[in-house]
């Protein structure tokens, strides 16, 4: 029989824990290779700064606590690491078995660039550049000079779909983009019977990071797209809830929000592992999402 392939994956779950739709973008991928039959590592790097609480040890951060829920969740323990970053530290696998999984793979699949350590990058002959935040990773890169660790890739992709086109303003960054959707394992989203929560929902950051302005154009957050629906649910007898994470001192758009019908909840709450971000979503009445003002204004 041939040897079962290996590609090893990069992406972030543990350096911002608790983020079960997050960790569910990385997840798709991890486990959709695994069902089509390919030997499937995951490996994340996590900068010092990130450890929480502040100064903890790798093996005791809380990060590292996420991290292992997660990956014995999905069957995951034997095929993973957290690394942690210009370190050999790890937690799962060990460094030298990550040097092995690197020598055999033939792919890496590494979202944003996350994983920037040579000796894990340099022996996969394919190495796969990730973009999940188009328009963002490229601008950050072109006007504000932020290094985006394209660099050591040999190819990349985006699941930007116009990114190049003459419709779409945003740079390449004078890189060829392959285009590409995101997948969804359907195994994992069996339907539901029952909807107990008769409610449009749904999960987001009110501010993930900052906007940037180019040519003219303002790239900004969900706060710039959603405040448009203010007066949405005055409108209609739909309930609508958000598990927003939004700080308190915006208390204007909070206000605005209460005063139209709008119920926020606290992600942390309702959506902060895979489990209870898929139980969110499946005992909701339908999705109502926004996209953020930069992914709309890039086009």
């Amino acid at each position: 029989m041939p040897a079962v392939r290996t590609i090893l994956v990069s992406g972030m779950i543990a350096a911002d824990p608790w983020q079960g739709g997050a960790t569910w973008a990385v997840l798709q991928y991890v486990l959709g290779f695994r069902q089509l039959g390919y030997e499937v590592y995951l490996v994340e790097s996590i900068p010092s700064k990130a450890l929480r609480p502040a100064g903890a040890t790798l093996a005791l951060s809380e990060n590292a606590k996420y991290f292992g829920q997660v990956m014995n969740e999905f069957g995951l323990a034997g095929h993973s690491a957290l690394l942690a970053a210009n370190t050999k530290e790890t937690s799962g696998l060990s460094y030298e078995q990550l040097e092995e999984v690197a020598g055999k793979a033939e792919v890496l699949i590494n979202i944003s660039g996350m994983l920037t350590d040579e000796n894990l990058l340099e022996p996969v002959p394919l190495r796969v550049y990730l973009d999940l935040d188009p328009a963002f990773n490229q601008l950050w890169n072109s006007v504000h000079g932020v290094d985006m660790r394209y660099a050591h890739h040999t190819h990349f992709v985006t699941i930007g779909l116009q990114l190049g086109s003459a419709g779409c303003a945003v740079p390449t960054c004078g890189l060829t983009w392959l285009k590409t959707l995101q997948p969804i394992v359907l195994n994992y989203w069996k339907p539901v019977r029952r909807v107990p929560n008769d409610a449009l929902t749904t999960v987001g950051n009110w501010r993930a990071y900052g906007s940037i302005e180019h040519a003219g154009v303002l790239y900004g957050q969900k706060a710039h797209s959603l405040r448009q629906f203010f007066e949405l649910p005055k409108l209609t007898q739909q309930s609508f809830v958000l598990a927003l994470s939004i700080h308190p001192e915006e208390t204007k758009d909070l206000a605005a929000l209460s005063l139209n019908g709008w119920r926020v909840v606290d992600p942390m709450q309702v959506a902060s592992s895979p489990s209870a971000y898929q139980k969110f979503i499946q005992e909701s009445k339908a999705e109502f999402g926004i996209a953020k003002s930069g992914y709309v204004n890039s086009r």
